[in-house]
């Protein structure tokens, strides 16, 4: 977690919860995408939504990316994988035809007892934070 606290997913009881999954700080569509959660980040709020950001990144590259972006949530450090396999966004990729595991860009909305409510995966980032914004209102 930025700030090298802890989060619980029973912290959101009671609240919308937006878990998105995306695979390194201060790259381009990751960037984008973070944006586009902060840019929104008021409207989520105001539909009784919590978002959390997700990635393999260290602590200290989420605190550099979080202050960077002015981002109002939390994103957590994955560095184990634990929470990446227990969603499953860990999936073969392929950058110049070599293959490498990674985080597939992914979204999960749960509702205020903790349930999955929708899940994206594959996500593009254009529009996608507004799609989501969508969907948790409409829960």
């Amino acid at each position: 977690m930025t700030g090298g606290g802890t989060w619980k997913l029973k912290d959101a009881v009671g609240r919308k919860l937006v878990i998105y999954f995306y695979p390194r700080d201060m790259t381009s569509g990751c960037t984008r995408e973070s944006q586009d959660f902060r840019d929104l980040a008021a409207a989520f709020r105001k539909a009784g939504v919590d978002i959390v950001g997700i990635s393999r990144d260290s602590v200290a590259s989420h605190e550099r990316f979080a202050a960077e972006e002015a981002l109002p949530f939390p994103l957590l450090a994955d560095t184990e994988e634990q929470v990446c396999k227990l969603f499953d966004v860990i999936k073969e990729k392929s950058l110049y035809g070599k293959k490498y595991l990674g985080v597939e860009r992914s979204t999960f909305l749960l509702d205020g007892a903790g349930r999955l409510q929708r899940e994206w995966r594959k996500v593009k980032v254009a529009g996608h934070a507004e799609e989501v914004l969508e969907a948790a209102q409409r829960q």
